[in-house]
Formats: C-alpha cells, structure tokens, sequence
C-alpha cells in the first residue's frame, strides 16, 4: 500500500468506498439471519483470507463455531472477507458509519494496519452517521498472521481462542495512533512500528517471501543488504532546530515494540503513553547484524553506542543529499520514499484488551 511520498505509487481516492463486488453499505442496520439480531450489538469481523500464505483462511473456518458459541448470545458476528488490497480499510469506514460496536481485525499486522487506517478519512475519525457524538467503535484483533508483531506488545500469544476471550470480557483501553504525513499533505496511520531505510527496504522485500513463514523476514533482510550504504540524514524532533545524524542505518519509529516477526526494536514503547520512541541505528555493517541480532530480539541494543534512543512527538527525517530513494514503512507495509513526518494522535481509538 504505497501512498503519496515521494516517488511513491498513486493510490486511490482516500476515502473513496471501493467494495470489491461487495454493495456500498454493510447492512448492519437491518440484517436479520440466523445469527443477527437487530437487539444485540454488531461486531463486524474482517479476515483476508491470504494471510500467513493462506492459513488465516482456513483456521478461520475452523474459529468460527467457537467464535459463535462464545461470541454469538451477546453480539451480531457480522463476516467480511477481503477481496483486494485496501478493501479492509473501506469495510471499517462504512463498518464505523453504520454504527458498528466493534471492528475486529482477523490476521496478521497487514490487516490490523488496513484496520486501523479505516478508521480515519481525510485525516480525521470515521463517525457513526447515527449515533450522538460521544460514541466510537471499538477495535479488536484476532491474531492469526504471519508475524502478529502489534499482540507481542501485550505479550499475546498468538492464540485465537485467548483473544476471542479478551474480547468476550470486554475490557477496553485506549491506545494511540502513529500518523506519517507525506510532502504532500497526504496523512497515513500506523499502530505499532513505521521504520525508514534499511529495515523498511528489508520489509519491502519481505512482503515477496510471504509464503516462507517467518523465514521471509530473512530472505528480506539478505535481499536489502545488497546495494545498501548508509545515508547522512537530518532529523527535526518536536518541531525544533534540525539535527543531522551521519551514516544512518535505519530509523525505528515505535508506537508499539516489536517488528520483523518479533525483533523488539523499540523497547521502550508504550501504545497508551502519548509518546513515539524512535531508535537510530547509525553505520551497522552486514556483520553487526549477524554479531548483534540478538540483541535487536531481546531489546538490549539500546546499550549500543551506535544506537539512539529518543522519546517524541513528532519527528521529521529527510536525507541530506536527497536521492529519492530511501524506503518508508508502516506496520510492514511498503508507503514510499522520504521524506516524512510522523506523529503520534494519543488515545485515539478503544481497543479489546
């Protein structure tokens, strides 16, 4: 899903509701089969099948009778599957204005992150057309994707049955909302890790391999090491004066601590504290990776003194001697090239937990 950085692919209209064969609104209002009831409330549960190399598809299919034994006395289980990229981000929106209780995100961070951006338009939260002000959807999660990076957070085990509990009990928090915004004004959100250069270039070729597991991760990282030199690049944090850090590696910018199949590269991050961490990896060679890897999955490369930790709200990151070609992610997905300025919206979304 690239958007509008520089040189990135174009996207379509952002809050043009394109439904992939599906009709222009969910229905949620007047849906009366064997499992909706108009007096119970409407969890709207949007799964891509192709997740995890097919498997989110099928252990799905095998959820679903204890989703509804456990799930169906309280709430409408309203299904939707993902016919193309992006389709999760149109479900939420139109999910969110017919006044769903719940969006629940099936898979891995790629459908959580297309989850999260519906429910946003235009740069602003998605409202229910009918409901008074005060009211807001509340988001979920069902982790059954290839890394399910965001649920190491809360220490989740990747275990579907565990979540539908969580969500059965209702217990909720609010959690903050990274934005990228692009030179274009155009704005894009994330909820767990956004990472500029080599770890994004890794990511972007990471996504090729999805139908190794884990082993993508790999694969991405090797494929990223060609070519790759690393970049002076200047970094403007909070708004104020521009500070230029030399031979960057990459950028982690964390709303949430893990990424790359459980690599915790922001450590110290908190998704309710208000505040982005971002650590700069500053002129690590290929064999730094292999020597210091564990500590990149153990969060001790903070003692580095190659690395810099720095707690924000807002940073800004541009190239020195800009050649356009330096690779920006969210939540493993592919957004474009520098530069960007990212941002963090505290309590911004209701969360199962």
């Amino acid at each position: 899903m690239a958007f509008g950085f520089a040189a990135a692919a174009a996207m379509p209209k952002p809050c043009l509701s394109i439904k992939a064969n599906q009709s222009s609104s969910l229905g949620l209002s007047d849906r009366a089969d064997d499992h909706v009831s108009r007096s119970k409330k409407n969890f709207v549960f949007i799964i891509n099948p192709k997740g995890a190399n097919g498997r989110t598809g099928k252990e799905w299919k095998k959820l679903l009778p204890y989703l509804r034994t456990r799930l169906g006395g309280h709430c409408n289980i309203c299904e939707y599957i993902t016919l193309a990229p992006s389709h999760g981000v149109d479900i939420t929106r139109e999910a969110i204005r017919e006044g769903a209780d719940a969006v629940i995100a099936v898979g891995g961070d790629g459908t959580l992150h297309e989850v999260i951006n519906g429910f946003f338009c235009a740069g602003q939260p998605v409202t229910a057309l009918e409901r008074g002000p005060g009211y807001s959807t509340t988001l979920g999660l069902i982790p059954l994707g290839t890394g399910s990076d965001f649920a190491r957070t809360f220490c989740w085990r990747n275990d579907p049955h565990e979540a539908i509990e969580r969500i059965k009990r209702g217990f909720k928090s609010k959690v903050d909302v990274g934005i990228i915004t692009a030179h274009t004004g155009e704005q894009h959100f994330f909820i767990n890790v956004a990472d500029i250069h080599l770890s994004a270039k890794a990511g972007y070729y990471a996504s090729k391999y999805k139908g190794f597991g884990n082993l993508c991760y790999v694969f991405g990282a090797l494929r990223a090491f060609i070519g790759h030199e690393n970049r002076n690049m200047k970094v403007k944090i909070n708004g104020g004066d521009w500070e230029v850090f030399h031979k960057v590696t990459a950028i982690c910018i964390g709303n949430a601590k893990y990424f790359g199949g459980g690599m915790k590269i922001t450590p110290t991050a908190d998704p309710s504290n208000g505040k982005l961490e971002v650590v700069i990896l500053q002129d690590f060679k290929w064999y730094d990776f292999v020597l210091k890897l564990h500590k990149l999955y153990s969060g001790s490369h903070l003692s580095e003194k190659n690395v810099c930790l720095r707690s924000v709200k807002s940073i800004e990151v541009v190239e020195e001697m800009s050649k356009g070609d330096i690779y920006i992610q969210s939540d493993g997905e592919h957004l474009g090239f520098l530069p960007a300025n990212c941002s963090i919206l505290p309590a911004a979304i209701n969360f199962f937990c």
